[in-house]
């Protein structure tokens, strides 16, 4: 099997989008690296990135709040991007009269956020994730659901028509003079069609996930002897759990039935009860043998880092491509032995990583692989590395 190729952004540029009037960077396929006081604008540079990508990008912002306070409204990214399909130029955002919607182009053309997926693969890590572990279910399904879509591009749709139908459900459930049995069906059974297929794509991906994590080789050597620690997934679920001994048709009508049930309790509780949007991804340290939750933050820190590695290096073998991968003040709370060893991987990888940090010092281990930029007076400038 081949080598991944790359997948880099040669060229960005950003209008009106953030703290940026106007901004431009040229890089090449290497690690780049972006340094600047806190506030400076670093990680409005990788938010605009994660744009290239379908959703709300890594800080899940709506798109008015993307746009440069006191200015025009409406906002745009470009790129001038090498993936899958070549050399690309993409393009997103916002215009005056559509504030709320951002819309795609790519070579000039109008596109979709399929057709972004169908382009590059875009992953990141944000010091907002540093919770994961310790906070509730909904974070680390939404963290976990946004992995399986970069393996199964119709994964957001199916999740997105699920929880329509769950809501119009509730919304029925409410009336007070009591929702039409017919209507209520019908909506159970598209909950159920598509939280089948939601449960189907979340145990490929675990699946798939853990058997290269259980390869220890993240690109740099992972495992019991390595900073980034191998780590024990499950999906506690319902729905999923069925899926492991009944076929995927059996387990819709459960559901079907479940949810027909269910309609009592969940109109006294005001929401489901019942369903995929109450799954939760459950993470083990496997050297230690301990629930993620119950690891120090170094540690729970490491796993985190080893997750994205690894799913970094599971879309490069599915898809021949590297991702582009953006990492948020990703050297701030890691020891020295951590910090090398996360360049090491990133260095034999080959993958484009956009990094920031207030200190250059702290990834001097990447002089003469990595290019530096500082973000000054909201201006990137680049400088010798």
């Amino acid at each position: 099997m081949s080598a991944p190729s790359s997948s880099w952004v040669s060229r960005l540029l950003l209008t009106r989008f953030r703290s940026y009037a106007e901004a431009s960077l040229e890089a090449g396929p290497e690690p780049v690296v972006l340094t600047g006081p806190n506030g400076a604008g670093k990680t409005n540079i990788l938010e605009a990135l994660s744009l290239l990508s379908p959703g709300r990008g890594l800080r899940s912002a709506t798109y008015r709040e993307m746009e440069r306070e006191g200015d025009l409204p409406g906002w745009a990214v470009a790129a001038r991007l090498t993936g899958r399909t070549g050399q690309s130029d993409v393009g997103t955002g916002t215009t005056a009269d559509a504030r709320d919607r951002r819309q795609f182009r790519i070579d000039g053309s109008p596109a979709t956020s399929a057709d972004l997926l169908a382009t590059v693969n875009v992953l990141w890590l944000t010091p907002s994730m540093d919770r994961l572990f310790v906070e509730g279910a909904t974070s680390r399904r939404k963290f976990f659901d946004r992995m399986v879509l970069a393996l199964y591009p119709e994964h957001a749709g199916h999740v997105a028509r699920y929880e329509a139908a769950m809501r119009e459900r509730g919304r029925l459930l409410a009336e007070e003079r009591g929702a039409d049995p017919v209507w209520l069906s019908a909506l159970e059974r598209k909950m159920a069609e598509h939280g089948v297929a939601v449960a189907a794509a979340r145990r490929d991906a675990l699946g798939a996930l853990q058997r290269l994590i259980d390869l220890k080789d993240l690109g740099g050597g992972a495992g019991a002897a390595s900073p980034f620690p191998n780590a024990i997934l499950a999906l506690e679920g319902e729905v999923e759990a069925r899926l492991t001994t009944e076929k995927a048709l059996d387990v819709e009508d459960w559901m079907v039935e479940t949810l027909s049930q269910r309609r009592g309790p969940d109109r006294m509780a005001g929401r489901a009860g019942f369903g995929v949007h109450r799954t939760d991804l459950v993470v083990t340290h496997a050297p230690k043998s301990m629930l993620a939750s119950r690891c120090s933050t170094g540690e729970q820190k490491a796993l985190l880092i080893g997750l994205v590695l690894a799913q970094t290096r599971l879309v490069a073998e599915l898809t021949g491509y590297w991702p582009l991968l953006l990492l948020d003040e990703i050297a701030a709370h890691l020891d020295g032995r951590r910090r090398d060893a996360l360049f090491d991987i990133l260095m034999s990888m080959g993958v484009q990583a956009w990094m920031t940090g207030t200190d250059a010092d702290v990834f001097v281990g990447l002089k003469g692989h990595a290019q530096l930029w500082t973000i000054d007076a909201g201006k990137p400038l680049r400088l010798a590395f």
